[in-house]
């Protein structure tokens, strides 16, 4: 069983956490050994906030190293632009498009550049860009952007779309059907997103 390294990237108050535990729960479900790790700055005052999950067959570390990442999955996209370099070779970013100013920029410490999606698409890495915020806006709820951006991944990963779906889930069935229902059409949606890839997408 190879091991799959997924980077997660985004915002305090995105749900960057949340998607990581959700991910590593899908992996465990079918017997792989999982471990994780979170680095979050100022996590709940819009600080960055970065999570790796490693899992396979025997996982020892859950430090993914520059270079080796599989998946980077960019819930904004300056920091999807900021982690490219943990990518290996050929590997693929799935990133959020909307622009979710962190408190460093804000405060003039840091410039937000101005066209990560085009700085991005340098490096000649498979890219998946699509607006997850504007499609949770769509549904009803910007925090469905989290379920989102987990659709968008689900059909990237060594276990059945499903697998991901039913941890995902599994959250909400105790809040109502109505949760339930929300999550798996904004889960569906992700999906559709990271297919359906307009070359031209406005940054």
């Amino acid at each position: 069983m190879i091991t799959t390294n997924i980077l997660v990237v985004g915002i305090g108050g995105q749900g960057v956490m949340t998607a990581t535990e959700i991910l590593a729960e899908a992996a465990i479900a079918i017997g792989h050994d999982a471990k994780k790790t979170e680095v979050a700055g100022m996590a709940q005052r819009g600080g960055v906030v970065s999570s790796h999950l490693r899992f396979g067959s025997r996982v020892l570390s859950p430090q993914i190293t520059p270079g080796t990442a599989d998946v980077l999955l960019g819930f904004e996209s300056a920091e999807a632009m900021r982690w490219q370099h943990m990518l290996k070779p050929g590997g693929m970013t799935l990133m959020n498009i909307a622009r979710l100013v962190p408190p460093v920029v804000e405060l003039g410490l840091f410039d937000y550049p101005t066209n990560p999606l085009a700085e991005i698409r340098r490096h000649g890495n498979p890219v998946h860009a699509f607006d997850a915020t504007e499609i949770a806006l769509e549904l009803g709820d910007i925090r469905l952007g989290n379920t989102v951006m987990l659709g968008a991944i689900a059909d990237h990963l060594p276990f059945p779309a499903a697998t991901l779906l039913d941890s995902v889930l599994k959250r909400f069935r105790k809040k109502g059907e109505k949760l339930v229902d929300l999550n798996r059409r904004a889960f569906e949606a992700g999906r559709v997103a990271a297919v359906d890839v307009r070359e031209a997408v406005p940054v």
